[in-house]
């Protein structure tokens, strides 16, 4: 089970990055990590199975609860152009594939992963209770590289 300390964001869907990012830094006095503009993100989903697609996203440098926003290509679980707005919520956990496999014995759907089942997800995957929001389960391995980006450094 994951330990709820362990949420550290929240995915906003945006149809623009760079807009996203002024309007709310600005509002909400928040500053941005180095925006990641990716050609190809690994993203599996149920539907379309395993794919590469673009993908825009930034991450508030404040935290402990940071604020993630997407920008993703249309109809894709990352779309922000016809329903913006908060997302998902993400954990860390230190096994992605356990928390995954309890949490849909527990009635939960496989939105989407960063693989597939049969290779154990990877290093995130999106989750559905039957009433309630999204969850991003995300790797604690590569909780170093996040707290570097947050702190001015690359993620990369």
């Amino acid at each position: 089970m994951f330990d709820f300390q362990e949420i550290f964001h929240i995915g906003i869907r945006v149809p623009n990055l760079e807009i996203a990012m002024e309007e709310m830094g600005t509002s909400l006095g928040v500053t941005w990590a180095e925006p990641i503009d990716t050609p190809g993100q690994n993203i599996w989903t149920p539907e379309d199975g395993q794919q590469k697609l673009p993908l825009k996203f930034v991450y508030s440098c404040e935290g402990p609860q940071h604020l993630e926003l997407l920008e993703g290509p249309e109809n894709s679980i990352w779309d922000g152009r016809t329903d913006p707005g908060v997302h998902h919520v993400g954990v860390w956990v230190d096994d992605v594939k356990e928390e995954t496999e309890r949490l849909l014995g527990l009635g939960w759907r496989l939105l989407a992963a960063a693989r597939s089942p049969e290779d154990g997800y990877s290093g995130m995957s999106y989750l559905a209770p039957p009433n309630g929001t999204i969850v991003e389960l995300v790797t604690s391995a590569i909780k170093p590289r996040f707290e570097r980006w947050w702190s001015g450094g690359s993620l990369l």
